[in-house]
Order: structure tokens, then sequence, then C-alpha cells
């Protein structure tokens, strides 16, 4: 209450025109932009060999989750989020993805949600993914999101319904518990959906108006499209990255400077093979651990 929350601290110095940006645009769908990025495979492909060779094994949706966790250190903007009409950033950077419980279209989904300090080397990162897709990847695996979605779901519609909005409205105005925020997967700072995994198309997924979610990804399925290289056209392997962002805490030049960076990275994994040494600092939050003591 009062701008406090547990998981995330109020930013102080903000441009006028941003600070009033969230009372214009109240919602995350009324304040979304879609842009897309067919990610060249060749560079990936050519590490995940490399790296074979030296014994370490590595996917796609390690590399896209380690490459975003050190962009979000790198641009710390990134890890913002609106609430109550107030910019905030998390205190940590959280990624939340889907894990389906059996290859058949019978078998349950269950959502993970991971915390990162953003200094993480891409194997420390890997390891954290696998370990959490190991321990959710079977039909009797129960983690906490699951635990407490079910126990909302015995109730009756009606009763879902209330909680569901009691629940809201405590998120709304900073009261809700932080030991619900840590099993929300809407509470994070970045969705990513792995489509590729299951063949799909990629596509531009929609913000949650309930939690945190500023950043959505989309993965989707690799294709063979022309390229021109050298002034020839060649065939090239594309992946297909849809993003869609919060407009409201962020401006374009800091989320184009971001992506480009991005693309920096997705064109070299090798860049994030060691940890980061110091991350980037945001602007001046309010600390309210300070309030009300002397300077």
């Amino acid at each position: 209450m009062f701008g406090f929350r547990p998981d995330g601290t109020k930013v102080k110095d903000i441009d006028p025109i941003q600070r009033i940006m969230p009372h214009i645009m109240k919602h995350r769908h009324d304040s979304q932009n879609l842009s897309d990025y067919d990610c060249p495979c060749e560079p990936i492909d050519a590490f995940i060999r490399s790296e074979a060779g030296n014994g370490e094994s590595y996917n796609y949706m390690h590399i896209v989750i380690a490459s975003l966790v050190r962009i979000i250190a790198l641009f710390p903007r990134l890890n913002r989020f609106i609430m109550n009409g107030r910019i905030y950033r998390k205190n940590s950077i959280q990624i939340s993805f889907v894990v389906k419980k059996g290859l058949s279209s019978e078998a349950p989904d269950t959502t993970i949600k991971l915390d990162f300090t953003g200094k993480e080397s891409l194997p420390e990162i890997r390891d954290k993914i696998n370990e959490a897709i190991k321990q959710n990847n079977n039909m009797d695996a129960n983690n906490g999101t699951d635990k407490l979605a079910r126990i909302i779901t015995y109730t009756p519609n009606i009763v879902i319904a209330m909680l569901v909005g009691l629940i809201k409205l405590l998120d709304k105005h900073g009261l809700l518990p932080g030991a619900i925020i840590n099993l929300s997967p809407f509470h994070t700072s970045a969705f990513i959906t792995n489509l590729k995994s299951i063949k799909g198309p990629s596509i531009y997924h929609h913000l949650y108006d309930f939690g945190t979610t500023g950043l959505f990804f989309a993965m989707g399925k690799e294709s063979l499209v022309p390229v021109v290289e050298g002034g020839e056209i060649v065939v090239g392997k594309r992946l297909p990255l849809q993003i869609v962002t919060d407009e409201r805490f962020c401006d374009g030049f800091y989320f184009v400077s971001a992506l480009k960076a991005l693309r920096g990275i997705l064109g070299d994994p090798s860049k994030i093979k060691t940890p980061l040494k110091s991350l980037v600092e945001d602007v001046k939050v309010v600390d309210r651990h300070k309030i009300g003591r002397k300077k």
C-alpha cells in the first residue's frame, strides 16, 4: 500500500510524460506494442554443435532464456511493471514458461517461474532450467502454482470469481502477500512460450492484465527462407520470435536498443558463456527501508 509492494520498488525519477502514461492507458492490453524478429539459426546451431563436442548440451530454449536474462540485466528498465498507475522495478529478474507433463495432447501443462540475479552465465541458467523441468515434467509432479490453483478451483464457480477478484484487488493496492506473488507465474519480468517444441507457428501473445508481465516472447517452428548474403539470394534457416511489450514503462529508443543487443547475443551465444561481472543500475527508486532515516 502507498506505493510499497513485496515484489517491486517504486521508480522515483520519471519523465513527466512517462509518469502520466499509466493513467492514459490503464491496462496492458491497451498499451501493447508488437514486434517480430526472424532470428538466424545458423549461429545458434553452430554454437550448439561446438558445445556438444565439448560434452555440453544446449537447446534453443536455454539460449533464448539466458539471452533474455542477460539483456534485462544490461537494460534494467525492461524489468519494470505498472500497477495502480505507478511504475515499479522488480526486485529480481524472473522468467515464466510452460512445461507439458507428457508428450500427448491430453497431458496437462504446468507453469514454471525462475528467479535470476542477472549475473548468471549460460551454463548456470541451462542447469537451472533443466532442474526445474526435471522436477515438473511428470504426471504426478505438483509445484506450488499447481497446488494454489487446485485449492482455488475446489470451490464453486461464484467463489472462484470472488477469490480471483479479491486477489486482483489486493494486488492492485500492494496488499497481496509475497507468498502468493512468488507462486504466481503472472508476476514475472517476462513470459516465454515455446511453440517450436510442438512444431507450431509463432504468435503474438497478449500481455496479462493480472500480475506484472511486461514482456512476452513467443518462439515458433523454424523454417527455411530466402535471404540475401553477399549480394546473392541463398537459403537461410530462421527462428520466428514474436515480441509483445508494455510501452508505458520504457521509451521506444530504449526498447529498440535492448532488442538490438538481444540480436547480437543470439547471433553469438558464446558472449554469455561467462557470468556478468556487474549489473547496470536503474534510475533512482523509493527504498522503503530508508524512509524516515536521517541523511
